[in-house]
């Protein structure tokens, strides 16, 4: 079995809960995950099982896309509903314009200090285990693309406002960090409420099946059914059909010409999906122009 399985995550499983549940049920044990979930976040989880496990890297370089719930007039250590409060002011006042606002100052490239409790490693050491120690470090501020961030509520006549946004962005985006961010362009203290990511690996909810579905149609024979092949999640590369001799030498890994790209994929300096004439995809090639050469990344078949 393999392909790329787009799974619902429910709300109190981390990733790994997700992964081994359905090793479990598939009984197969090569299965990994592109792009992590905290366990109160619900949203699409790509799994990559069998052989499509070596296009992982490639779905996590994907953007990924948000809906979010900001609670303003309350900070907490974790960033998010599930700490500890460290601030709590209600009656703040903050109005539909500038809640607009603050949210378009963050659309571009911006700058964000992981949060301590994150799985980035300082001094060998994951943050999360440095703040359950009770220790604050000095992190790194990292570049991240926000493409694009839009208000999708307010609730704001209450003592305690909350807005709501929809968010595409890059990967390594920590969309707790953003609404503290947000908070702060408004002057207030805030955490994330709620979050559910809707696409990743350019995998949307429409394409995903829960932990329920899973096991009902591994138990009827079905599930291979629900398997995407992988380079469904590659299809922002450039494509290459190869004629029989050079799918021939690709088969063997050897390198190939360049000029057998075709100008679609020749133009490109970057990787290339390579299929053969009858459609079957045979692997990953990166151009190298300079030396007229496409040479290979991974081969599938």
């Amino acid at each position: 079995m393999d392909g790329i399985l787009a799974v619902w995550k429910p709300a109190g499983w981390t990733s790994h809960d997700v992964v081994a549940k359905v090793r479990r049920l598939l009984r197969i044990k090569r299965i990994g995950h592109a792009g992590t979930l905290d366990p109160q976040v619900t949203g699409v989880l790509p799994l990559c099982i069998g052989r499509a496990t070596r296009v992982v890297e490639y779905l996590q370089e994907l953007p990924k896309a948000y809906e979010a719930v900001l609670q303003l007039g309350v900070s907490t250590d974790t960033e998010d509903m599930t700490g500890n409060v460290l601030e709590r002011r209600e009656g703040v006042r903050v109005t539909e314009q500038q809640a607009r606002a603050a949210l378009a100052r963050f659309a571009g490239e911006i700058e964000q200090v992981p949060p301590m409790y994150s799985a980035v490693k300082v001094g060998g050491k994951r943050l999360y285990e440095l703040a359950r120690e009770g220790k604050t470090v000095e992190r790194k501020s990292r570049r991240v693309t926000v493409y694009g961030i839009e208000l999708t509520f307010a609730e704001l006549d209450v003592p305690l406002p909350r807005i709501g946004f929809a968010v595409t962005c890059s990967k390594g985006t920590y969309i707790r960090t953003l609404c503290v961010d947000i908070g702060r362009a408004l002057g207030v203290p805030a955490a994330m409420a709620e979050l559910r990511r809707t696409v990743s690996a350019g995998l949307s909810e429409a394409d995903c099946v829960t932990l329920e579905e899973i096991e009902a149609l591994q138990a009827q024979g079905l599930l291979e059914d629900k398997l995407l092949p992988a380079e469904r999640a590659l299809e922002h590369l450039p494509r290459m059909t190869a004629d029989s001799r050079i799918a021939q030498m690709a088969l063997q890994g050897r390198k190939l010409p360049y000029a057998a790209a075709g100008t679609e994929a020749s133009a490109s300096e970057g990787l290339i999906r390579l299929f053969g004439e009858d459609g079957r995809f045979i692997g990953l090639y990166r151009a190298d122009g300079d030396a007229d050469l496409l040479v290979p990344v991974k081969v599938f078949s």
